[in-house]
């Protein structure tokens, strides 16, 4: 009698064992297919979606880990994972490759995209002191990188000195177009930066925000090239201060956080449709550069990249990631050209200048 009761008990938790297994994998593999989805909604319809796609590499490891867990006990539940992971081999490529490309042409085309950060926001353990200091540093990196366009975001130069004047006596032989906010402390904007002539130029000034895009049209080699440099909303909270909201479970400092989160993430998509405008109704060909403030598993990635090849994906080599802050996790910063050129080479350099990493790509324009 006592040897049936114990192979009951052995039973009774083998299969609640695994059932709490099966059902935690289905919502660990529910939140992956949610993470996809992302990318086609929205935000501005479901904000929260927005949260899933932040989250994939997250998801998409616990998956990994499960499937694994899985296979090794020999458990049919492994299909629960693995049908959750299939998408992930067309999109992981997003985040890290493994070939890379390091290729030089005649008729090549070097472009800088960087978030200076202000001239400020530099590690803590960072020898640099002081916005001159760090400035020095980036205008150094950028004659070192000899690029023939070069597009900043959060440009910051002091009250009293001409936008142009600050890049033309550092950065000698480009054209400088920017488009910037004034205020008491000195100009705030997106500049462009570019060796070939500039025919055209135009900006995007985003309501109810100090974020902005620009473009200008460049006569590359005899072709005009429409060039877009972005900054498209943040989400206006640091990740020390949301782990602080969510740590503290006091329900005005969460509901605090989640209207920030709210405001922006729901702000951005309205950006991105007023670039997609343009660009469908440019007269000629394009290419979107830029803080995105948003990840490849987002509607802002997948809207903007329609049409276009990624200099990452194309060319790059290792992780993608973008912001130093949450490196290698957290790829934001973007270099979309047209289909009919070609990435030779992509590479985001580790300097420690702003919170940004810089990214030096080699394009071909056919």
């Amino acid at each position: 009698m006592a040897q049936k009761n114990q192979k009951k008990k052995k039973g009774l938790g083998r299969f609640l064992f695994g059932f709490t297994a099966r059902t935690v994998m289905l919502v660990i593999a529910g939140v992956l297919v949610l993470s996809y989805l992302s990318m086609y909604v929205n935000p501005a319809e479901a904000w929260f979606m927005t949260i899933f796609g932040l989250l994939f590499i997250v998801f998409f490891v616990l998956n990994l880990i499960l499937l694994l867990w899985a296979v090794r006990r020999r458990s049919g539940s492994f299909v629960i994972p693995l049908l959750a992971l299939l998408p992930s081999v067309f999109l992981i490529g997003r985040y890290v490759q493994f070939s890379g490309r390091d290729e030089v042409s005649e008729d090549a085309v070097t472009l800088v995209d960087y978030n200076v950060g202000k001239f400020v926001m530099y590690p803590e353990h960072s020898r640099i002191s002081g916005e001159e200091a760090c400035a020095d540093s980036v205008f150094n990196f950028l004659r070192r990188a000899d690029a023939d366009i070069i597009c900043l975001q959060e440009v910051h130069v002091p009250k009293g000195v001409e936008v142009r004047d600050f890049f033309t006596g550092r950065l000698p032989g480009y054209e400088v177009e920017y488009y910037s906010h004034v205020n008491a402390h000195g100009s705030y904007g997106n500049v462009i930066l570019s060796r070939f002539p500039v025919m055209d130029r135009g900006k995007f000034e985003f309501e109810e925000s100090s974020n902005l895009a620009v473009y200008a049209d460049l006569d590359v080699n005899g072709d005009v090239l429409r060039v877009y440099n972005c900054h498209f909303e943040s989400y206006s909270l640091s990740l020390p201060r949301l782990v602080k909201a969510l740590a503290s479970r006091e329900d005005g400092k969460m509901h605090e956080a989640e209207e920030k989160m709210r405001s922006s993430i729901t702000r951005r998509p309205r950006q991105v449709d007023a670039v997609l405008e343009d660009i469908r109704n440019s007269p000629v060909e394009s290419m979107v550069t830029g803080d995105f403030n948003d990840t490849p598993m987002s509607y802002t990635y997948q809207q903007l990249k329609r049409g276009k090849k990624d200099s990452f994906v194309e060319a790059g080599k290792g992780l993608g990631g973008t912001y130093s802050g949450l490196w290698p996790f957290i790829r934001i910063d973007y270099v979309l050209f047209p289909e009919k050129c070609e990435a030779l080479y992509h590479k985001v350099e580790r300097k420690r200048f702003s919170d940004h990493y810089p990214i030096v790509t080699r394009l071909k324009i056919n």
